[in-house]
């Protein structure tokens, strides 16, 4: 079936795209954002972006474990539950990412999102959270890196909430995973101003949606490919620092389901700026704003790899498998971005 779709890497990316096109017009047309959520909440004292989130979520983890009870994923082959959980890996990586995101106004998919709207001061920041991610993961930061959080496989018992709750009540995986889902949806609806919004519950699903979509298809791949691939879903870290190496080496390197999910969100963010009217090119005219971006972006690179996952890697993939990783990540992500937000708001001592 494979040789009828194309080389199997081809393939791999166009499920990537499919589902970053998807993040790309929730962007765009749905204003779908973390840093916005963060701010929407904290100073304009609304939570309806907030709460779109709690729809992503709710809808990601019930699509998850719907794949696992008819056999189409399998948790323990995800990248999030494959390696021991340290809690200090998420506190430090969650701020880090949270302060860096704040201080330059976007995360690495809402960059991507900006730029396929012509935004150009979005570039800079693609471009040095790629290079920082690759500086750590490979680079010379990786020693300091491997040192500090050195990573081990897991011992046989999944880093999973719903393994725990699974083991506890002898109720099925499956089930667990989808009654968790289903209550943090019902959660995130319950206001009527919520259930007034149909565009903050539809652009919430499909983001949602794109996760699942994520781990349905690597899974095939994996499967159908024996197991010449990991088992992945969308992530805005690692992927860039992957794309910027393909552009330059692409006859020496392979593409991959992270670059497919980066061209798809500029080409999904690209569809979704001209639908809506909004595409222009901007460039940075504040040296001091050029600063802070390049800053901002520089800890985002490195917090999204030492967490092992972004605002969407951890805060919704890991999440979506219920990972004890994602919660805390996105809770140290959002503290990270508070105090980033108070800095430039309010001012320290010695403002960036």
């Amino acid at each position: 079936m494979l040789d009828l779709l194309g080389s199997d890497e081809f393939l791999l990316a166009y499920i990537g795209m499919g589902g970053g096109i998807l993040l790309g017009l929730a962007a765009r047309l749905g204003r779908f954002c973390t840093l916005g959520a963060i701010e929407d909440y904290f100073y304009s004292s609304s939570d309806l972006r907030l709460r779109m989130w709690g729809i992503a979520i709710g809808v990601a983890i019930v699509g998850t474990f719907a794949l696992l009870h008819f056999d189409a994923l399998a948790l323990e082959k995800t990248t999030y539950l494959r390696q021991q959980w340290n809690p200090m890996e998420s506190i430090v990586g969650g701020l880090l990412f949270g302060y860096g995101m704040a201080i330059c106004g976007n995360c690495g998919y809402g960059a991507l999102a900006r730029l396929g709207g012509g935004d150009l001061r979005a570039f800079v920041i693609v471009i040095v959270m790629g290079i920082s991610a690759f500086v750590t993961i490979s680079g010379p930061l990786a020693y300091i890196r491997i040192w500090l959080f050195p990573v081990n496989e897991t011992d046989g018992a999944l880093p999973s909430l719903a393994t725990g709750l699974a083991n506890a009540t002898g109720i099925s995986l499956s089930l667990v995973g989808i009654l968790i889902g289903l209550a943090i949806l019902a959660f995130a609806i319950s206001p009527k101003h919520v259930r007034n919004s149909p565009q903050t519950i539809f652009w919430g699903a499909v983001v949602g949606l794109a996760i699942v979509s994520g781990w349905a298809g690597t899974q095939w791949m994996h499967n159908e490919t024996l197991e010449a691939n990991n088992v992945v879903s969308h992530t805005f870290s690692g992927p860039i620092g992957e794309t910027i190496l393909y552009a330059m080496t692409a006859s020496g390197t392979s593409l991959t389901f992270g670059i497919g999910s980066v061209a798809g969100v500029w080409i999904g963010a690209f569809i979704g700026s001209l639908i809506k009217g909004h595409f222009r090119w901007e460039a940075c005219e504040d040296p001091r704003e050029l600063r802070r971006q390049i800053i901002g972006a520089g800890l985002m690179g490195v917090g999204a790899v030492v967490a092992v996952g972004c605002s969407i890697g951890q805060g919704l993939s890991a999440i979506s498998v219920l990972a004890y990783s994602g919660p805390v990540t996105l809770i140290a992500l959002i503290a990270g971005a508070a105090l980033g937000l108070r800095q430039l708001m309010v001012g320290f001592a010695n403002p960036i």
